[in-house]
């Protein structure tokens, strides 16, 4: 299967999703079906789902935007290829994230190596680097955030996006003339949603 790889931009880096678009309706399943199938379309939207989880791993290990931009290409690689094994398809969030940890680490071993036959490059500290460990648990527990914002209502996502997710925080008078809403229930909406979205975190284990 001739596919093109997409190369991630720079809004990509961003943890959790920027909008609602339609990579998030297709299911697991279906998308790692059809993909073994030689679905260009699925592949893309698979991409579309998940290459900002994807990006988010090598930036947590302090890569830059061209090394991050490396590691997301051999990700991207790797699925390519290992998908057909994948036996679970509701496992390719963690499967995902796995590999891109596993990128990120050899990528590093590769500098690292480097690093020591050249004089002028900075030393690597080990202990200044994050844990792979705590960098695969903390890109699951953004994953179930990014699931759960997904769940809700599209008014809800917007607003939890434009309250919590946007630099610069924009004012409630912005954000009600932005979704068509009265000024005075912004408060009452937000408050709402979030208690929607802390539920759905506790069903799907976030801790």
């Amino acid at each position: 299967m001739a596919t093109k790889l997409p190369s991630p931009k720079p809004q990509d880096v961003c943890v959790l999703p920027l909008s609602v678009d339609d990579s998030q309706a297709w299911s697991n399943a279906r998308l790692v079906k059809e993909c073994i199938q030689g679905n260009e379309e699925a592949w893309s939207a698979l991409i579309d789902k998940y290459k900002r989880l994807i990006f988010s791993i090598p930036v947590k290990y302090g890569f830059s935007q061209d090394d991050a931009t490396d590691i997301f290409q051999a990700v991207c690689l790797e699925l390519l290829s290992e998908l057909p094994k994948l036996r679970e398809p509701n496992a390719l969030p963690k499967w995902i994230i796995q590999i891109t940890s596993h990128k990120c680490f050899h990528f590093k071993r590769q500098q690292q190596r480097l690093e020591l036959t050249d004089p002028a490059s900075p030393v690597f500290d080990q202990n200044v680097a994050p844990k792979a460990d705590t960098v695969l648990h903390q890109a699951e527990e953004e994953e179930k955030l990014r699931l759960a914002i997904s769940e809700l209502h599209p008014r809800c996502q917007r607003l939890v996006h434009m309250l919590f997710f946007e630099e610069p925080v924009r004012p409630y008078q912005e954000v009600a003339e932005t979704l068509g809403l009265a000024l005075g229930s912004i408060g009452f909406i937000r408050q709402r949603c979030l208690e929607r979205l802390r539920k759905r975190l506790v069903e799907i284990g976030v801790e």
